[in-house]
């Protein structure tokens, strides 16, 4: 029997990086797991990759609240409740103080910072006693680092977010959490650098300047997420976990 066998999970942005990544390991466990994405053809890739007897891809934009409505109709016809909730998606991009758009900061913002709000709001209905929360951060937060203010800042709310809601949702023994990476090697984070070549000369430049020597892979940040959506973690609540190498810790 693992850990999570007979529980219910909820990973949004799943499709790829550390959501699909984390689906995989709860599913090992033993969950049934749910994912959104965007893009119907990678999420459906990714259900195969977890095991179509283990997962249920909703195809839906967390920025959207009637595809989030959509997603939990989904889960509310399985009639097991969540027992485990990853607020994932998210999206980032470059752009200066002087470069910031309307465009830029809205879209930044509607997924990272009001997305995940009401991934955690509308889920509160279908959350059961003792369930877990985990809301990716990132130590984009916590650092000055040049052109990802936006980034940066709606990351930052979502540190807040887990202190405010763990006083919260105590009275029904939910705990909430938040795992903060950095420098892990994802399909997001390329796209980010831009063009192949020039995110593999960024990911070299940023690979020496991480203490552990390299970047991070999603299983190791997946791994922590599993950590804190077990019973392992019962008295960890509210707390910021780093899985950055050390980038942010030395």
């Amino acid at each position: 029997m693992g850990q999570f066998e007979g529980k219910t999970a909820v990973i949004t942005g799943g499709s790829s990086g550390i959501g699909l990544a984390t689906a995989r390991q709860l599913a090992s466990g033993g969950a049934h797991v749910f994912l959104t994405g965007r893009r119907e053809t990678e999420l459906a890739a990714a259900v195969e990759a977890v095991g179509a007897d283990r997962a249920t891809g909703v195809v839906g934009d967390v920025s959207d609240l009637a595809a989030l409505d959509t997603l939990y109709a989904a889960v509310r016809e399985r009639r097991d409740g969540i027992d485990v909730l990853v607020a994932n998606a998210a999206v980032g991009s470059f752009a200066t103080l002087e470069q910031t758009t309307e465009e830029h900061f809205d879209q930044t913002f509607a997924v990272n910072t009001r997305g995940l709000l009401f991934t955690v709001q509308k889920a509160l209905p279908l959350l059961n006693e003792g369930a877990s929360i985990v809301l990716i951060g990132s130590t984009a937060a916590d650092r000055g680092m040049e052109a990802f203010g936006a980034y940066a800042a709606s990351k930052a709310a979502v540190r807040s977010f887990a202190r405010t809601w763990s006083t919260e949702l105590k009275g029904r023994g939910i705990r909430v959490n938040v795992v903060s990476p950095a420098w892990i090697e994802t399909p997001g984070g390329t796209a980010a650098f831009g063009d192949e070549e020039t995110a593999r000369a960024m990911k070299d430049h940023v690979a020496a300047t991480v203490p552990k020597g390299r970047m991070g892979h999603p299983d190791e940040a997946a791994a922590v997420v599993a950590f804190l959506a077990s019973e392992q973690s019962s008295y960890v609540v509210g707390s910021n976990l780093y899985v950055d190498g050390g980038t942010n810790q030395v």
